[in-house]
């Protein structure tokens, strides 16, 4: 099974060092080979992020709906993630995220705002029906030199969550009646 995977970025700036760290945490988390990855960089789709409706955004809302895993990385913007990546969050249903198991990511300037994605971002993702593997993960962005080393311990504490949540899973009532046969 090949994991679809989609990283979705709210930087303003196109190609981001935002976009870098989170292809570098998904490159980290996942095998090789065992995953898709589409990027939605809002920077490129600033024209119709407002636009309601929107034939192009309700396609990227959808792709990203359809994700086993999403990505939604963000710079830190007074002390939260920025408005576009609101703003195309806001085009969800109540659990519309359904199903999708979602990671939070800031980038930031120091550690002022490190709890960030984990009391801002995190919620608003579980609010829409993603489950969200432990605390969001922030990267200062002076430390891009560390890129690697950071986002391997960051990769590392994920793969443990999802570990004990596929432990759990495998012995729910709910998980044991789709594997049986019917009667």
């Amino acid at each position: 099974m090949v994991l679809k995977t989609t990283i979705v970025v709210g930087n303003p700036k196109p190609r981001s060092r935002t976009l870098k760290v989170a292809e570098t945490l998904v490159e980290k988390l996942l095998a090789p080979g065992s995953y898709e990855l589409e990027i939605i960089d809002l920077a490129d789709h600033t024209a119709e992020i407002f636009a309601w409706p929107s034939e192009e955004m309700a396609a990227l809302n959808a792709r990203v709906a359809e994700s086993d895993l999403a990505v939604f990385a963000s710079p830190t913007y007074k002390a939260t993630y920025t408005g576009l990546l609101k703003a195309f969050l806001d085009r969800y249903p109540a659990n519309g995220l359904s199903g999708v198991t979602a990671i939070p990511v800031h980038t930031g300037g120091d550690l002022t705002h490190a709890m960030g994605p984990t009391v801002n971002l995190a919620p608003l993702l579980v609010e829409l029906g993603a489950v969200v593997p432990g605390r969001g993960f922030y990267f200062v962005a002076g430390q891009m030199d560390r890129l690697d080393e950071l986002v391997e311990q960051a990769a590392a504490e994920y793969a443990a969550n999802l570990a004990a949540l596929a432990t759990v899973a495998a012995s729910t009532r709910a998980l044991a009646s789709f594997s049986s046969p019917v009667a």
